[in-house]
């Protein structure tokens, strides 16, 4: 667990940046495992360097999900935090769902954080991941039992961060805020030097979900991260400042 310690050094040893537009990125996890501990710290570290977030940390019960999906809608990012209980919620599931269907269109970029699970794991639904996602499954419907598997195979196809159990969650959160912040960074497609500049630029964008999930995920050992282990299509994204939506999965 990521002591208070440990995000002092976080805010001490990174560059707090000044974003100037607005940029929301939606938190899809598993709120009862990660909500006062990992996340917790990913949140404060957010703050902390001046990235600006809404965080809505309990959904209500029995509200209708097309509320929240038009907040989802809304974002440009998303950070699917895969952990060992992710696939108890249905709600977390569903939310992946309507992830996978937005990034098809290229109306939102997600990021896959695979938190002390193996990326293999959640596409295949194996190991511990997978004895809880088939748990769910025994009281779902087929139809949403296939959506859910696409969904997954889909998003963790995705390249994006691996922290390994014995990993250093504190040197994590900041390759993730690293991260965050080369998306807003990133420079305008009007800025493009040239229409050859601007073409090779949409063709860095993403595709739907047609990467393989196999070597997909750039496991984080040690603090530093090369340029080809960084989040694949981050720099076609518009950038902005960031705006936190974070519903956290009870």
């Amino acid at each position: 667990m990521v002591s208070a310690t440990l995000s002092y050094l976080i805010y001490n040893t990174m560059t707090i940046i000044s974003p100037t537009k607005a940029h929301r990125v939606f938190f899809n996890y598993r709120g009862e495992q990660l909500r006062h501990s990992f996340v917790s710290h990913l949140i404060d570290a957010f703050e902390r360097h001046g990235i600006n977030f809404i965080v809505d940390k309990y959904e209500q019960r029995g509200k209708d999900l097309k509320n929240l999906f038009v907040r989802l809608e809304d974002s440009s990012i998303a950070l699917a935090i895969f952990s060992s209980r992710y696939p108890e919620s249905s709600w977390c599931m569903d939310e992946l769902v309507k992830l996978k269907e937005l990034a098809d269109k290229n109306k939102i970029q997600v990021i896959p954080i695979f938190y002390k699970v193996r990326a293999r794991d959640v596409s295949s639904q194996t190991g511990k991941f997978g004895d809880n996602f088939w748990n769910l499954a025994k009281a779902s419907s087929g139809d949403q039992i296939k959506k859910w598997k696409e969904a997954l195979e889909c998003i963790s196809g995705k390249m994006g961060l691996s922290l390994k159990n014995k990993s250093s969650e504190a040197d994590f959160i900041k390759e993730i805020v690293k991260e965050v912040v080369r998306v807003i960074e990133a420079p305008e497609p009007e800025e493009e030097d040239n229409h050859v500049e601007k073409k090779k630029s949409q063709g860095r964008k993403r595709k739907a979900c047609s990467c393989p999930s196999r070597n997909s995920c750039a496991h984080y050992d040690s603090g530093v991260m090369t340029d080809q282990q960084r989040v694949w299509g981050a720099a076609s994204m518009v950038p902005t400042a960031v705006v936190v939506v974070d519903t956290a999965k009870a």
